[in-house]
């Protein structure tokens, strides 16, 4: 961002997680208990003072959260595009008031006025069902990767998955790197947030994806795919299983998929090559 000016409005977002008060059953027995409980409040997306769109997430990582979207909605290309930031909190949710760059401004202005009203995919700040498929950038990086790397990359996430061990109820994003490690995580009542917030904290740090694995704690379905590519990660490797779409738009754009990541088991759906035992990977 050219101008990095985060304001709250006067207040502050709801934390991410509450106790509540429950009654436990436990072998039969009932008893007064305590749980914690994730958060989730009505996030909506503003550019240059039009609503784009607006979801239920995690009010945690807004910052990154905006520019993740920002990103994987094709809206910038960079951080240095938005010249402001503004998160305002309100009774019914918090606006995450973003400003873009001129130039940007006025694409973005002529692709509100093409939009023919709201439909019904399921994605956000889409104008057809021919856009709810739009293809994804093609990650053509030869990195590889040797086996003991998936596992020790799963393996690091749950050490960074702080309010998932305080609540057992949100997703993470991470990236891990070799000689480095699990670098970043994010976390949210919804996958896709979860990664959106990730890709939006490597953005504004500087971070390159392309000699890294992202990692997810759900299925891989195709918007998961298509933000991964934005990124240009070369490798996903998840807990679940992935959908058709999910193995065949990764085919497609280059990205190697990994799923099913438990333990020492994992499965490689696409773009097999990008894994290598540890003896292919000292002779290379």
């Amino acid at each position: 961002m050219t101008e990095d000016i985060i304001d709250d409005g006067g207040s502050t977002p709801p934390p991410p997680s509450h106790s509540v008060a429950c009654l436990a059953w436990r072998s039969g027995e009932v008893s007064a208990s305590v749980r914690s409980v994730p958060e989730e409040s009505a996030i909506a997306f503003t550019f240059n003072g039009t609503t784009h769109a607006v979801m239920m997430a995690t009010p945690a990582d807004l910052e990154d959260f905006a520019v993740g979207f920002a990103l994987t909605e094709g809206l910038i290309e960079a951080p240095a595009e938005i010249t402001s930031l503004e998160i305002v909190s309100m009774p019914l949710g918090i606006e995450l008031r973003t400003w873009l760059l001129e130039g940007r401004a006025k694409t973005y202005a002529a692709r509100r006025r093409s939009m023919a009203g709201p439909t019904g995919c399921g994605l956000c700040g889409i104008e057809s069902l021919e856009e709810a498929a739009r293809p994804a950038p093609v990650v053509s990086n030869a990195s590889r990767f040797n086996s003991e790397a998936i596992v020790e990359a799963m393996a690091s996430l749950s050490a960074g998955q702080k309010l998932n061990r305080e609540t057992r109820a949100v997703h993470a994003a991470g990236f891990w790197v070799p000689a480095r490690g699990l670098i970043c995580v994010r976390e949210d009542v919804g996958r896709q947030n979860a990664l959106d917030k990730l890709i939006g904290a490597l953005a504004r740090g500087g971070e390159a994806a392309a000699h890294g694995i992202v990692l997810l704690t759900s299925r891989v379905s195709i918007e998961l795919i298509q933000k991964a590519a934005r990124l240009g990660a070369p490798v996903i490797a998840a807990v679940s299983v992935p959908t058709a779409a999910g193995v065949r738009l990764a085919e497609v754009c280059g990205i190697t998929l990994v799923a099913i990541a438990r333990g020492r088991d994992f499965e490689v759906f696409t773009h097999h090559q990008r894994i290598i035992d540890r003896a292919q990977h000292h002779v290379a």
